[in-house]
């Protein structure tokens, strides 16, 4: 989260603070809201960060093969106007090459190695010595692909790719700009989000969200039956003074803290389900992402966690025998387990 986004963010902290404690109650079904009812979602976080490349094809499929029920990715678009799974604006920090996405077309992007500075357990990591990077070369033939996988599921993928490989599973898609005050480059990317899902159909297993706020507005506007995440805007509002995110709105999603303040709790978590919200909750450094960490957000009634580390979550999940969408098992927040 970058500085101007900080600000905001403290205040919705702030007002987290006046949420009242007290007895969880189990979490509402029959919401009519199909994501509040179909819990528990293991969402991967860019497809599990920190055990494989970033928003790569190979990250996704692996994602996918260990049981993960969401992809989670970000989108950016390149100077053709294709829209392509990355995080940050720029390649310099994942990739072998330099610059900013939105200055190259997909021919270039297509070109360059998206394992290039991965390091296991860290996510991309520019400057360590060769032998750091066990994937570094899979894209551009140097080195044999993991079995299963090809040579080009390391490089940067388009949306279209992405979509076409998971016809069925759902994805969580946060639009990205190219800068903070850019809020431009947001809305151009929320256009052409917009048409490309209203083109390909795919409209029923998609949430939509980003930091910024009019691109959410801007998307809802042009592709109204696809379900939201508010901005971090509209989370304010919510957190503080109660006002219900933009129509559309299926989740929430928020971090487990920020600045050590406790915001995925079981107090605030109830209050969304109440209102009718399921909660995602992302890490991105901001609690620990282990054992406990992961059980401890099980237990206060979240709705999915969108984990870097998908294999240890999954085999939390089989241990504990939670109940996963289509697969039966136990939930600890049901009505009869309250």
């Amino acid at each position: 989260m970058t500085r101007p986004l900080r600000r905001v963010a403290a205040i919705t902290i702030a007002s987290l603070t006046l949420i009242p404690l007290g007895a969880v109650p189990a979490v509402a079904t029959g919401s009519g809201n199909r994501w509040l009812d179909k819990r528990f979602l293991h969402i991967a976080h860019q497809g599990g960060e920190s055990e494989a490349p970033s928003n790569t094809m190979y990250a996704f499929q692996r994602a996918a093969r260990l049981g993960a029920d969401v992809l989670e990715l970000d989108v950016h678009s390149t100077a053709d106007d294709v829209l392509v799974a990355h995080h940050d604006a720029s390649v310099d920090r994942t990739t072998d090459g330099t610059g900013l996405i939105r200055e190259k077309t997909y021919r270039e992007l297509r070109a360059l190695d998206a394992a290039y500075n991965f390091v296991p357990g860290r996510n991309a990591v520019p400057g360590l010595p060769p032998e750091s990077y066990p994937l570094r070369g899979v894209r551009t033939h140097d080195k044999r692909p993991p079995r299963g996988y090809q040579a080009v599921d390391f490089t940067i993928p388009t949306l279209r790719e992405v979509l076409r490989t998971f016809p069925h599973r759902p994805i969580s898609i946060e639009i990205k700009g190219t800068s903070d005050a850019d809020t431009e480059s947001f809305l151009h990317n929320a256009r052409l989000l917009a048409r490309l899902l209203n083109r390909t159909g795919r409209t029923g297993n998609i949430i939509v969200t980003s930091f910024n706020d009019q691109a959410v507005a801007e998307f809802h506007r042009l592709a109204p039956k696809v379900a939201l995440a508010p901005g971090l805007q509209g989370l304010t509002n919510y957190f503080f003074g109660g006002v219900r995110p933009i129509e559309g709105t299926v989740a929430l999603q928020v971090p487990v803290t920020y600045q050590g303040i406790p915001i995925a709790t079981p107090a605030f978590i109830a209050r969304a389900h109440a209102d009718g919200y399921a909660v995602h909750v992302w890490f991105s450094g901001t609690a620990p992402e282990d054992e406990a960490t992961y059980n401890a957000l099980i237990d206060a009634c979240a709705d999915g966690l969108m984990s870097s580390w998908p294999t240890l979550l999954e085999r939390i999940l089989d241990e504990r025998g939670i109940a996963r969408p289509g697969s039966p098992g136990s939930d600890p927040c049901a009505e009869d387990a309250a």
